[in-house]
């Protein structure tokens, strides 16, 4: 209840915000961000940091993570029954443990969701004609929700949503073609399962990998269907000097969709140069043929052979045909002016206040691309 006279109003949080951190890290690399967002987004956000993949936990697959995710939300969700809405926050591979958690999350037909179709058409501005033909595909059930709440944001923050595997997907290689062809077969010794998930040799040849399956709907999940009915999708990419993390990956673009960005950053948020919306692109959905299972087979032995190289080039093109069939804000974030900008993979979302400062001002767009969303919840569906 709240008091008049301009006393304070008591509001009880019907908002989850899930924060999911990236590989061999804790909720405490959040720190700096779920004050900063406390501050910024009040009360009504119940503001959680993931503690179930903790450090050498990230390390026994994405979808290991995943349903520990999954399962971690459910008894946050039953914990605190005046929830109606949630969110996702992830950085680096917990973008990845996220999207394999919301498909075991996805509910068709429940009632308690609310109307995001309509308002994801205000937001995200897509044509009448595109929208209705996105709601035929993906939202035949159109109150679908995440864990039976409303499913209003999805961001991720130097992701690899296309794997790591490719020219200068894995910066640290510094686009050495002989490191990048001898680094798959070492991940699994370094990073284990996940390891073999990122560079796509996971699994027996004649099964697609992990991340192929993760951009389409299968008997793994419902991988699009759960991040379509997100009323905003946001993909934050570092452009450079990300070690981790290339910026076509992060980003979900092809090499030729890579154009020099501004070299200013937006008002009030430095460090944060660009901003456009892709609408989905009606496509559809990956394939995976005898050919590529040779391909993938070639890759698992002689990942220096150019069957394995073909191998890599056409399953890139087709997550990333998988993964535009939904709508996409892309947010490019540059540190090249920053006094230590090597860190940006940790700048992006200031895992240590005191050495990632830089990262202020991406943290501060989040949190208002967060608001926004807050903001459009309340307005009548009669708008």
């Amino acid at each position: 209840m709240g008091e008049s006279n301009g006393a304070s109003v008591d509001i009880t949080p019907d908002h989850l915000l899930v924060l999911v951190h990236g590989i061999m890290a804790s909720p405490s690399d959040w720190k700096y961000v779920e004050a900063e967002l406390k501050r910024r987004l009040g009360n009504r956000f119940f503001i959680y940091a993931s503690a179930a993949n903790s450090y050498t936990q990230t390390l026994h697959g994405i979808d290991v993570a995943g349903r520990r995710l999954a399962e971690e939300v459910h008894q946050v969700i039953r914990k605190t029954p005046s929830l109606k809405r949630i969110s996702f926050l992830a950085h680096s591979l917990g973008g990845l443990f996220a999207r394999y958690a919301i498909a075991l999350l996805y509910r068709e037909n429940s009632d308690t969701h609310a109307q995001s179709s309509e308002q994801d058409s205000k937001v995200e501005m897509l044509d009448n004609k595109s929208m209705a033909e996105l709601k035929d595909q993906y939202t035949k059930f159109p109150n679908a929700t995440i864990a039976g709440l409303e499913a209003i944001n999805f961001v991720t923050l130097a992701t690899p949503h296309l794997g790591v595997r490719g020219k200068n997907q894995l910066p640290f290689l510094l686009g050495v073609p002989l490191l990048e062809k001898i680094a798959p077969p070492l991940a699994q010794y370094v990073i284990r399962r996940t390891g073999r998930q990122l560079f796509l040799t996971d699994g027996k040849s004649s099964k697609p990998p992990l991340l192929l399956r993760m951009a389409s709907d299968c008997e793994d999940g419902k991988f699009i269907s759960a991040l379509a009915i997100f009323r905003s999708r946001i993909l934050y990419a570092n452009v450079s000097y990300d070690h981790m993390v290339g910026w076509r990956t992060s980003s979900i673009r092809r090499e030729a969709e890579l154009v020099k960005p501004p070299e200013h950053s937006l008002d009030g948020y430095k460090h944060v140069v660009d901003v456009v919306y892709c609408p989905p692109v009606l496509t559809d959905g990956p394939s995976y043929g005898p050919e590529t299972a040779k391909a993938k087979e070639a890759a698992q032995t002689t990942p220096s052979s150019k069957r394995a190289e073909d191998y890599y080039d056409k399953l890139e093109e087709e997550m990333i045909r998988g993964l535009q069939r939904v709508g996409w804000k892309k947010v490019d974030v540059s540190f090249h002016s920053a006094l230590w900008p090597f860190f940006a993979h940790n700048n992006i979302h200031v895992k240590q206040e005191w050495l990632h400062y830089a990262g202020a001002g991406v943290v501060a767009h989040v949190a208002d691309s967060l608001k926004q969303q807050e903001i459009v919840t309340f307005i009548p569906a009669s708008l």
